[in-house]
């Protein structure tokens, strides 16, 4: 007898559940996500092989083509802090919306006078916002101050965190604060030789100098 023949049919995939799992990891992200703060100078930093990257606890000097001093210091609590210290030095009465603001912000270029300004300039206007950097001369030397108010508060910070963690027996969330400066490979050597002179006349002989990775040589 000949051999019946079942029909044969395709078989199906429903995509539904798959579908559905990717929206939801999508929407997930887009509500979780953090966004970096745009930086008010773009510098093209000289390229090495060096791989390692700056920790989160970190006091960050950028210096631009033309010579431009800029400052950030990581911590949305201690850059509120710091930023109330050099109000109170330099006896300037910033709102509590101000350092609220500040505190969200990240690298600044201008000087204690125009900090306000600044900080009330609607964020997509900020590049656009006349700066001259932050003064470092001998006579107004904001940038000592700046670096030093960083220091105080980002290595107390670093201090609670490690105190708490020890307690729970658990390695601190963050690295002990750490400083780098990032010049722009066309920046002037005199520039960044007086940003290394306010660091060293504040006894922090310790910096990176942050660079481009580069691929180095296959061995």
């Amino acid at each position: 007898m000949p051999k019946v023949k079942m029909p044969r049919s395709s078989p199906s995939l429903d995509m539904t559940p798959m579908v559905d799992l990717a929206f939801l990891l999508v929407t997930f992200f887009i509500l979780t996500a953090s966004f970096r703060n745009p930086e008010p100078v773009q510098v093209l930093t000289p390229s090495s092989t060096s791989s390692k990257l700056m920790p989160e606890n970190s006091v960050l000097i950028t210096i631009s083509n033309d010579g431009r001093v800029y400052y950030n210091v990581n911590g949305f609590d201690v850059r509120k802090n710091v930023l109330q210290r050099m109000a109170k030095k330099y006896k300037i009465d910033f709102t509590a919306k101000e350092i609220e603001e500040f505190g969200k912000m990240s690298s600044i270029g201008v000087s204690m006078q125009n900090l306000a300004k600044y900080i009330n300039t609607e964020p997509g206007m900020r590049e656009k916002f006349p700066s001259s950097g932050i003064p470092y001369d001998s006579i107004n030397n904001q940038l000592k101050d700046w670096i030093q108010y960083g220091w105080i508060e980002g290595a107390t910070k670093y201090k609670e965190i490690k105190e708490t963690a020890e307690a729970l027996g658990k390695q601190p969330s963050i690295e002990p604060l750490r400083f780098a400066i990032k010049a722009d490979g066309n920046a002037n050597y005199i520039v960044v030789k007086e940003v290394i002179k306010t660091f060293t006349d504040l006894k922090i002989y310790r910096f990176n100098l942050l660079t481009n990775f580069e691929q180095g040589p296959e061995e």
